[in-house]
């Protein structure tokens, strides 16, 4: 992953995305390039492809990638008691750089109030 590189998903608030980008992250959220009827595995193709890590608070994205073996792309899934698009960027910009090296290796990195998670790429596979 380049430093700074996130797809969100269409769960993810566009105001959320602004201020990844207003910090300096470069944030894309998949409306803005491909169709709003993508399937997850295409999401997770275009991140894969294109070097970007995946925001998501969809649960299905880590199933796929511990079912499907893949190293890569590293999914930042967000298991949040809050919504507030602003709370929401506050807690991912605080975390990202502490981050940034789990996510370039391939991982998921689960979210919550209190604590994260990481968890290595792939799980239980060699890289598909």
């Amino acid at each position: 992953m380049p430093p700074r590189a996130i797809l969100a998903d269409m769960n993810i608030s566009p105001v959320t995305v602004e201020r990844l980008r207003a910090d300096g992250w470069v944030a894309i959220r998949s409306s803005e390039v491909m169709p709003v009827t993508a399937t997850d595995e295409q999401l997770l193709e275009y991140a894969r492809a294109h070097d970007l890590c995946v925001l998501t608070s969809d649960l299905d994205f880590s199933a796929l990638l511990a079912l499907g073996g893949h190293r890569l792309p590293s999914v930042l899934s967000l298991r949040l008691s809050y919504g507030d698009p602003d709370l929401v960027a506050d807690r991912v910009l605080d975390l990202l750089p502490q981050l940034q090296g789990d996510l370039a290796a391939g991982c998921i990195a689960t979210v919550e109030d209190g604590r994260v998670r990481v968890r290595d790429l792939p799980i239980g596979r060699g890289d598909a």
